[in-house]
């Protein structure tokens, strides 16, 4: 049987408070394996993003680690890290994260120019075409619908061809058909490019389009 994509092996996190300290996350593991898609559920401060953090390796745990196909994050300097992230990993969060002085295109073009990558400009078009952007290559985020940006976005996510995507909320900002659309393109692009998803929702609606489902509560794993 082949590595899993990402395992996630007794992680915690433990975090000062004035009251003592505050567990976050506690004991949780669990494995992906590749082209899976996966809801991260559960309420409010029930430590999702935490661990969202922590599974990109932007983020420490106080125990426990986690493996990026077969590499312990956590054994690696924040270069290392910083360097398998760019490789390995794509990013889409609810606030669309985009280059404010970049237009669409530049926007999709900037991972693939900070790995060197060649012909990135027309990997960035044929993406964006993709998500039925290619009349907004132009654009810049500030003349883009919420929708927009978010495939934008995604067209940036998905552009290097990760092995792992991670979403926080990617629809939490948008009205709820929009949000639909944007799963779609999520699951459609996941389905092409063999991407493992995880994306992180309060929408029940959402995560029941995905294939697994993940439960925390108050930093523990309840259903996996």
């Amino acid at each position: 049987m082949s590595l899993p994509i990402i395992r996630v092996q007794n992680l915690s996190k433990v975090v000062p408070d004035t009251l003592g300290d505050l567990v976050i996350l506690k004991g949780i593991d669990f494995e992906l394996q590749a082209k899976e898609t996966v809801a991260i559920v559960g309420a409010s401060g029930s430590g999702k993003s935490t661990l969202l953090s922590i599974m990109a390796g932007l983020d420490q745990p106080s125990s426990g680690t986690v493996f990026l196909e077969g590499q312990d994050f956590f054994e690696m300097n924040e270069d290392q890290r910083a360097h398998l992230r760019a490789q390995r990993i794509g990013f889409v969060f609810q606030s669309f994260q985009l280059l404010g002085h970049l237009n669409a295109l530049e926007n999709v073009m900037l991972p693939l120019e900070l790995m060197g990558k060649p012909n990135p400009k027309r990997a960035a078009q044929e993406m964006l075409a993709r998500v039925g952007l290619e009349h907004r290559l132009s654009h810049f985020p500030k003349v883009l619908s919420g929708g927009e940006q978010q495939r934008v976005a995604l067209a940036r996510a998905f552009v290097v061809q990760p092995s792992l995507l991670l979403a926080d909320e990617p629809t939490g900002s948008l009205d709820h058909a929009t949000g639909a659309l944007v799963l779609s393109l999520m699951l459609e692009l996941n389905a092409e490019l063999g991407t493992t998803l995880v994306l992180v929702t309060h929408d029940n609606a959402l995560s029941n389009r995905l294939g697994r489902r993940l439960e925390l509560v108050a930093g523990e794993l309840v259903s996996a």
